[in-house]
């Protein structure tokens, strides 16, 4: 899988907090792919999302 995150993007983050982030609907259910800086902010987001606040998020 390429990575999500350019070398603009780390160079334009210093503090390293950027994170992209696709969700697309499968047959299968919700895809979600990520990347980002550090690790660590993509994990913390995805912990903060419950089911419910990504089907708001879908849902507009």
């Amino acid at each position: 899988m390429p990575d999500r995150l350019n070398a603009d993007d780390h160079e334009g983050d210093p503090v390293g907090r950027r994170v992209r982030v696709r969700l697309r609907v499968t047959p299968q259910g919700l895809e979600i792919i990520g990347d980002a800086v550090r690790a660590g902010e993509i994990e913390a987001l995805l912990q903060q999302l419950e089911p419910a606040m990504i089907e708001r998020m879908l849902c507009g």
